[in-house]
């Protein structure tokens, strides 16, 4: 039977079948989203079950009720919008989990990369599309699609726990420049078929995709930290400027003739640094994302498949294999040479391909523009449906399959030690309002190690009876803390506390519980009766067995840029001080923040060294002589987090190897953020 014949019967009998159903598509807006909320539920839980991503669920579910399947939903312009959203999402949330800092270490692997998938892919795409007929332009525009690649797979590589990995920052890098020079080309190309291509347009598109990428990059943080330092505490208030940041750069984009997935990524790397990475905000941008937008958009691509049509001309299959052949070998050759020069694994190497092999967004806005122009015919667009079909279902199943077998450190190097501070932290809690950075603190360090949250509130024993007031407080602040904590989906154990002190109950419970940590608020000063820190938190650090916390945030901790830890050389001896060392590179972590170590010489000392500390290349270290509080208070910037080390006397008595610089530090700057970390000896 001739395949024109079986795609008529098909066709006959799939729409015979649907007239048995319903008469046209789906279009009541409840029904409507039922159904997709069932794909979503259940498309991933089925594939799962047989050991394919969920990714790939939804986007063969879009293809079985989209229009070239059983007809039950129309892409009408609510799948197309929400769709739209979902991919501007996914790139948004690409760009969350991509920091400068690590770019910039990474930036020559991230160039050579980018350059490699982008070159290859058009020298073999532009000869392969020659070959079977295609002229000059039309052939560059195709190859540019396999130059550019959509991160579909980007959800998956986040449940591994492998985003800050090297392969993921080398892709992730790559994938901003492959992208960007594909739809620069895709733009050229354009205006070359129309007779536009003038002097005038390098003109505007150069100069102007460099101001736009600049301002992104430097206004956007600075907007972000002004709007958080003054409605900071108000949580919807946060998450809406995020949205509103994501599509206002992603319109932006638009004007400048650049891609508005460009500009959503382009939007998520600029706003990072202002969001840690455990945050209750991250967290519902995440959850929002990853849970309703990226599956809409992924069921949405699964809506422009049309399976039948590669029967109906015979020529289709040949276009079509070509595209899927070409587009595979050449994203798995640059991963392929970068990963052996960049001494990767093979495991490695299968990760880098999976992320960059998916064909989706910008094929698909690259190929709609050139179909509408006339540039290429329906046979190119069926081979990109094709391959945008193949590629999608390969890209997650091949990055899961090797994603899970990277090794354990990929996974876990950013993570704190197991019996580290985060196993179990307890936070007492008076107000919401000022403990907020120190939930936010707890939660980071809780996260970080799989650990537990314990905020306590003790309500002192007098000789009166305890008043009802005072208890409903007391309940309605620890629910409070464990709505915070559950924001950001930690373990949390409230624990309410009726004791004849405050630095008794804390140090009590502290050992009942077992905790890892106590952190505690300063306010910046103490009197002269008050001691070092003030009554209560001299007491606790006293009585404490684990080590105590003692900070001060003026400002919102998502302002940290730097994390400078300043110590000085007797420091190093103590043997606490590479706990030290180990918080501090775990707070820049999660804060995205730059580390800095400071080592302040006394003038009469001799030059210190750090032959005995394990630190990475990347982290600066200076040296300097002179009086400790005037040496650090001269380095000190806006958004630091000054972090210091202290110590607790054998013979019980609070000793701090500091004297009282933290206070004079703490005056001379009231705007920085401090933690006094205490370890016991």
């Amino acid at each position: 039977m001739k395949p024109d014949a079986i795609a008529t019967l098909w066709q006959g009998m799939t729409h015979a079948s649907i007239a048995s159903v319903l008469s046209t598509p789906i279009k009541d807006p409840v029904p409507v989203f039922l159904m997709i909320l069932a794909i979503m539920l259940i498309a991933p839980l089925l594939f799962e079950k047989i050991r394919l991503p969920g990714i790939v669920g939804l986007i063969l579910a879009g293809v079985i009720v989209g229009p070239y399947g059983l007809g039950l939903l129309a892409r009408d312009t609510t799948i197309v919008l929400l769709g739209t959203v979902g991919l501007l999402f996914l790139m948004f949330m690409a760009g969350l989990e991509t920091s400068l800092d690590d770019l910039k270490y990474n930036a020559d692997k991230a160039v050579i990369f980018g350059l490699a998938t982008f070159v290859v892919p058009m020298a073999l795409g532009t000869a392969a599309m020659m070959g079977i007929g295609y002229g000059l332009l039309p052939a560059i525009l195709v190859a540019s699609c396999f130059a550019s690649h959509t991160l579909l797979a980007l959800p998956i590589v986040s449940k591994l726990g492998i985003m800050r990995s090297q392969v993921l920052t080398t892709t992730l890098g790559g994938t901003l420049i492959t992208n960007i020079l594909a739809l620069l080309v895709l733009a050229v190309v354009v205006r070359a078929h129309q007779g536009n291509l003038t002097l005038s347009f390098w003109l505007f598109l150069i100069p102007s995709l460099i101001i736009y990428t600049f301002l992104t990059l430097w206004g956007v943080p600075r907007i972000g930290q002004w709007f958080f330092r003054r409605f900071g505490h108000d949580e919807s208030a946060e998450f809406t400027f995020v949205l509103a940041t994501l599509f206002v750069v992603s319109y932006s984009a638009e004007l400048v003739q650049v891609e508005p997935i460009i500009g959503a990524f382009l939007a998520g790397v600029a706003i990072t640094q202002l969001i840690p990475q455990l945050s209750p905000l991250m967290n519902r941008i995440q959850f929002i994302g990853n849970t309703l937008f990226v599956p809409f958009f992924l069921i949405s691509v699964g809506m422009l498949v049309n399976p039948m049509i590669l029967i109906q001309e015979p020529r289709s299959l040949v276009v079509s294999g070509v595209m899927v052949i070409v587009a595979i070998v050449a994203k798995y050759i640059p991963a392929w040479g970068a990963g052996k020069l960049f001494g990767l694994d093979f495991n490695n190497i299968m990760v880098m391909f999976g992320l960059s092999v998916a064909q989706a967004a910008s094929t698909l806005a690259a190929i709609t523009v050139a179909y509408n122009i006339e540039l290429v015919d329906q046979l190119t667009v069926n081979g990109t449906i094709a391959m945008i079909l193949v590629t999608c279902v390969a890209s997650p199943w091949v990055t899961n399959q090797w994603g899970q077998k990277m090794k354990p450190e990929a996974a876990s190097s950013q993570k704190l030690q197991e019996g580290s501070l985060g196993d179990r932290v307890l936070v007492p809690v008076a107000n919401p309002s000022t403990e907020d950075n120190l939930l936010k603190l707890a939660i980071i360090l809780a996260k970080s190690a799989d650990g537990t949250l314990l905020p306590l509130h003790i309500l002192l024993e007098e000789n009166t009876p305890i008043s009802p007031e005072a208890k409903a407080k007391q309940n309605q602040l620890l629910s409070t803390a464990e709505m915070i904590a559950h924001a950001a989906v930690a373990n949390v154990t409230p624990i309410a506390r009726i004791d004849e002190s405050i630095d008794k109950g804390i140090a009590r419970v502290a050992e009942e519980k077992h905790a890892s940590a106590i952190i505690c608020g300063w306010k910046g000063y103490s009197t002269y009766q008050e001691n070092l820190f003030g009554g209560v938190i001299d007491k606790i650090v006293q009585r404490s067995a684990v080590p105590v916390l003692v900070t001060r945030f003026p400002l919102p901790m998502e302002h940290t840029r730097r994390v400078f830890l300043a110590f000085t050389t007797q420091q190093t001896r103590i043997s606490s001080f590479n706990q030290s060392i180990q918080l501090a590179k775990s707070l820049a972590t999660e804060l995205k923040a730059s580390l800095q170590l400071l080592q302040v010489v006394s003038v009469r000392g001799t030059t210190g060294e750090l032959t005995d500390l394990e630190l990475p290349p990347d982290i600066a270290i200076q040296q300097v002589r002179g009086n400790f509080v005037r040496q650090v208070s001269r380095l000190l910037k806006s958004n630091d987090l000054l972090l210091l080390n202290g110590a607790v006397e054998h013979q019980g008595q609070l000793f701090s190897l500091f004297g009282n610089a933290p206070e004079a530090i703490a005056r001379n700057h009231p705007e920085i953020a401090m933690i006094i970390a205490y370890f016991p000896q």
